[in-house]
Parts: C-alpha cells; structure tokens; sequence
C-alpha cells in the first residue's frame, strides 16, 4: 500500500463534488494528477487549446449552474487560461481551473515553465490561491467551488505545485462544499421599490444576465405576469420573457443605442434592473445623467458608483426570493398611455424581420439567415452566437423563450466562444441538437477543437458566416474615419476543413437553400459544419437609429 499522495486526495475532491467533466492538456508538471483521476468519475476531455478548455468548462457552467472544471500544465498553459476565465468573471458563470507549477523549492528560480499564475489570474478571478502545503489541497478546492458558484459566480484559479502534488497527503475530504442561500433584500428597501414602482408614470424592466438563472427566471416571469410592466432585456437574459408574456416584450438592447427596446427605456420615469450588470451595456448611453428618473437596483450584488448608474434603490439578496416579495406589493396596471409602447416595438422589429425573411439570393442577408434558423430552431434547442456582426444580428432580431438557451458573450466579447460552448451544450444537454455559429474570422479562433466535437460525437451544427474580414471591426472604423484598415484575410474552404476533422461539411450557396441544407444537418448524427456566404452591406445602418430603417 503506497500512501496517499496529494494528487490522489485531490481528484477526490474533484469526484466528491459531482464534477462530470474535466476539459484539460496534458503536461509534466501535472501527469501526475492525471493519473490519480484514472477510474475517478469525471470525464476527462482532452482539448486542443487551453483557452478553448476554459470556455468549454464556461459554456457548462452558464447552462447547469454547476463550476465546470479545466486542467492545465505550468507556465504558458496557465497564462493560456487568462481569456476564458475572464470571460467566465465577467460574464457570471463559475469554473473551477487548476494548473499545473513547478516545486516550490523552484517558485524563485529561472526554470522551465515557471509563473507567478496566482498573481496573474487575481485580476480576473473571484479567488485565486496556491496550494503550498498537502493539509491545504481539500481546504482550498472546496473554497474555489465556493467562491466560483457563490452570489454573482465567476472562475476560481487553483495553482497546483509539482512536489506538492507528488508527496504524501494523508488528510481527508472537504467536498462537497455547501454554496450559501441568500434571502430575499431589505424589507424596507422591496416596500420602498413597490411604493415608487406603483407611483410611476411609465416604470419599465431592464433584465439583466442573472435575471436568466433558473430560479430567477422563475420569479421574473412570475412578476412579470401579475403587474404587466413594460420589459426590455440585455442580450445575457434571452430566454426569460415567455412567449405568453411577448406583449409586455419590447425586445433587448445593447451595444448601440438606436433599438425600439431603447426608445421604452428612454420614456421611463422608472427603471427596475433585475440582475443587470453595467458591463452588458454602458449606462451613459441608456441612463445618463440628463435623464431624470428613479433607478431601482434588485440583485445578488450591489451596484458599483457610477455617474449614469447610481440607484435610489438597491435591493439586495436573492434575486428570486426578493422577487417573490416584491410581486406581492406591486400593483397590475395598463400602460396603453405610453409614448412608444411595447406594441409599436414589437411591430417594428417585425417589420424588419419579415422584410428580411423575403431576401433571396446570394451572398445571403444576415436577416434570411435569422429567419431561417428562427423557423427550425425549438424551445429546448441551444443557439449559440459568436461575436462579431453576426451577434448584433443575432441578437436583435432572434427569439428565445427558454432561459439559457441562447447564448453569446456580452461581457467581453470574446472572439472563438461559440464552438467550445457549442461542445459543452451537447455535453450538458445531450438530448437535443445544438446550433452554433460564427463569423469566418471568429471560427478560426477556436476550429481546432472540432477534433474535440468528432471525438465526442457532439450532436451539433455549426454555422459560419463567410465573408472575407472581421467585418464588425470594419463597419465600425468606417463610420469613424471613412476607410477600413487590417481586417481582411483570405479564405477558408469550410468543407474541406470539416473533412479533414472527420466531420460533415455543406456550402450553401444561395438564400434559398439554407432551409433544406440545415435540416439535413440537423438529421446528421455528430458535428456537422455549414458555410454560408454572407451579406454585410446593411451593417453600416446598425449604428443607425432604427426609424431610419436597415433594409434598402
């Protein structure tokens, strides 16, 4: 009988607090927590990219509110980890990293892969700790799950020397760790909201990326079907208004100020934020200081100082359970008097809509491709979007009506998400069919890991949008200074590329056989890559404020 070593004791942490995947690379510095999880529970999914695996751990954390979990080598496997976990922070889902280090005894010496990984992963992290002694590795894995699931979630960093990992542990197991259970805010504080809320000309609901949690999503919507108050939401809280509930939906906002859902914000006398946070869009674009209204705030976190974001009111605790009181008190009211009413928003967004499912053609425009999908795609489908030009699309102009099942990166915006959280949807929703997509420069950022989706016989279809460039840094420096510079690049075959993995490739071709080819992938059984040629020459009008029209 060898004793226990820290490896060993680790990967029982890991097993006893129901992780099912580990998204990880390889590498000497960590073999041998590799090999102490040989017969453990959880999965072990090789990726080809460290960022990726963080992003893959990302996408299973928003979709099961559960910690994914990556595993990483020292040094440059560590520093490849910064993007996904910042994204992870930023955007409120939690992970769970560990990475590999060189022995203690060599912390301070010019080594091979060694890196200061604590201090580099602080700044966007919610915890980031190493585990500098064997009595220490329980203690610190069960805080990492706590901190990375707790109130606002986010990524924990855990940095794993060599020695440490290698020599005895003969200690026992702290996971699984019990995440706290807010109650609902201040009592004063929900009577106070409910006072000004039902004295409001025209209150209006901004729902925010928290808003969309299950339980949240729950109480949202049952708030939402007594009182009957104008809503809009960022693009994290798709899914939360119900299609029962569409004629209170003015649609979401974001990015630009120019959509109808901004014009009902801008005639609130009132705004109730539901699990908003600032990063998913700036107040001083929607909120600045010349506006003179009440701004509630009702979250787990409270609000950071802001010029154009300082509520009168801040309601802090669990967002379901304060939601719960809150609906007790507020009253059902008609708001027929509105100036811009959540009817006209509806009406104007589906004029562009239908105006756009009629175009025919090719190359395709970006609105026959969101009508297309719109027409497939069910309730308990998965729709994930990348960023770049086709987001705004996207996220202007698709419906979903299940909390979660939309997906994109509001928070930083990072390029290459949407094939990793295609991958952990057909992991953490194995039952249904999952669509991605991407621009033909974001796909390049994370296409490595279609190895990943053939090896796994992932159940998805990824769309990418082909047209040359990063086209929604184009349009932008268009409208600034009245050329473009460094955006384009050269093509890909799609096909060809998808083949190579191992996986189905289609071209689309025209307008019209997008329907017929996506149902053929969605009948294909493993990852399945579709090309279509996109048309951005609209996009210079998605700056533009919505009255003005996008379709010429």
């Amino acid at each position: 009988m060898t004793e226990q070593s820290g490896a060993e004791l680790l990967a029982q942490n890991i097993e006893a607090q129901g992780v099912e995947y580990i998204f990880a690379i390889p590498g000497a510095k960590i073999d041998r927590v590799f090999d102490a999880l040989i017969g453990k529970k959880p999965q072990v999914v090789v990726c080809r990219h460290e960022q990726n695996a963080a992003l893959i751990a990302q996408g299973i954390g928003r979709m099961t509110g559960k910690a994914g979990v990556c595993l990483v080598t020292s040094g440059p496997g560590c520093s490849n980890l910064v993007t996904g976990l910042a994204t992870a922070t930023t955007e409120g889902d939690p992970v769970v990293a560990f990475g590999g280090a060189v022995p203690l005894a060599d912390r301070l010496k010019q080594t091979h892969q060694t890196l200061d990984s604590v201090r580099l992963f602080k700044p966007v992290t919610k915890f980031s700790a190493e585990v500098d002694a064997p009595h220490a590795i329980s203690e610190v894995v069960a805080n990492a799950f706590r901190s990375a699931e707790a109130g606002r979630p986010g990524a924990a960093f855990i940095s794993l020397p060599m020695d440490v990992m290698e020599g005895p542990a003969p200690y026992d197991v702290l996971t699984p760790v019990r995440i706290p259970r807010y109650g609902a805010g201040d009592t004063t504080a929900l009577a106070e909201a409910a006072c000004a809320i039902n004295r409001a000309a025209f209150p209006v609901v901004l729902l925010g990326m928290m808003a969309s949690q299950p339980e949240a999503a729950q109480a949202a919507r049952a708030f939402l079907a007594k009182t009957r108050l104008p809503v809009v939401g960022t693009f994290q809280a798709s899914g939360v208004v119900p299609r029962e509930l569409l004629d209170c939906f003015g649609g979401r906002v974001g990015l630009f100020h120019n959509q109808p859902a901004d014009r009902i914000l801008d005639q609130a006398d009132l705004v109730l934020t539901i699990g908003f946070d600032p990063v998913e869009y700036d107040p001083w674009l929607w909120n600045h200081q010349g506006l003179k209204r009440r701004l509630i705030h009702l979250d787990v976190s409270g609000a950071d100082a802001d010029m154009d974001y300082r509520p009168d009111i801040e309601i802090i605790g669990d967002i379901a359970a304060s939601l719960k009181l809150l609906t007790g008190f507020v009253d059902a009211r008609s708001f027929a008097a509105m100036r811009f009413s959540v009817q006209e928003a509806t009406q104007a967004l589906a004029a562009i809509k239908e105006k756009g499912a009629a175009l025919s053609g090719a190359p395709v425009h970006p609105l026959r491709i969101v009508s297309e999908l719109q027409n497939l795609v069910s309730d308990d489908m998965t729709v994930i979007t990348d960023v770049g030009s086709l987001y705004i699309w996207m996220n202007r102009y698709f419906l979903s009506h299940n909390p979660r099942h939309f997906l994109a990166s509001n928070g930083q915006q990072t390029l290459g998400v949407a094939l990793p959280w295609a991958i952990a949807a057909s992991l953490a929703r194995p039952q249904h069919k999952v669509i991605s997509m991407s621009g033909d420069g974001g796909f390049l950022f994370s296409a490595m890991e279609l190895e990943t989706a053939v090896r796994l016989n992932s159940n998805l279809v990824h769309i990418v949008w082909r047209d040359g460039a990063y086209d929604m840094v184009r349009f932008q420096q268009v409208a600034k200074y009245g050329r473009d510079t460094a955006v384009e690049f050269g093509p890909v075959d799609t096909v060809r590329y998808a083949e190579a993995f191992g996986a189905r490739g289609y071209a689309v071709q025209c307008a019209d056989e997008i329907a017929p080819v996506l149902k053929k992938a969605l009948d294909a059984d493993g990852p399945v890559l579709i090309d279509i040629p996109v048309d951005y020459r609209h996009n210079m009008h998605l700056m533009e404020q919505i009255h003005s029209g996008i379709i010429h």
